[in-house]
């Protein structure tokens, strides 16, 4: 990965609607060089989809948690395949620590946390913090030189 290569990640980041002929003008390329190198980009994985970012209240879903589940073994929330399919699960992570994984969780109301907490509690012990506010909801991600 070039400078190019960054260049054109951190476009696509802050606006991935950006046509090739746009992306081209501000990264000095041909629209032609550009296209085949978000090719090269997507074929390699460096980039895995493209997505809009939504204002989750504004969706009906204003309350936001993080949950960790602190569950290990046959009854592990990791080893659920259905568990992605969840409405409510906007993503969850493997981590280190006390807990065995974390999720991001959005719902319309308080009973419905309520539910999804006693849902969780069926594959461990679930410990949530709701998200008050965000400063830093989403921002790009800054790519390595060299």
């Amino acid at each position: 990965m070039d400078a190019v290569d960054r260049r054109l990640l951190e476009e696509l980041q802050s606006d991935a609607r950006l046509s090739f002929n746009e992306l081209s003008r501000r990264v000095k390329l041909s629209s032609p060089a550009v296209a085949e190198r978000v090719r090269r980009l997507e074929a390699d994985g460096v980039i895995i989809g493209y997505h809009a970012h939504v204002d989750l209240a504004k969706i009906g879903r204003p309350v936001t948690a993080l949950v960790q589940v602190q569950c290990y073994g046959p009854n592990c929330i990791l080893r659920d395949p259905g568990v992605v399919n969840w409405p409510q699960v906007l993503q969850l992570h493997r981590v280190t620590g006390a807990a065995c994984c974390v999720l991001l969780v959005a719902v319309p109301t308080m009973p419905q946390f309520e539910l999804l907490i006693d849902r969780l509690a069926d594959y461990g012990q679930p410990s949530s913090m709701l998200v008050l506010s965000s400063p830093v909801e989403w921002r790009p991600a800054v790519t390595a030189e060299g």
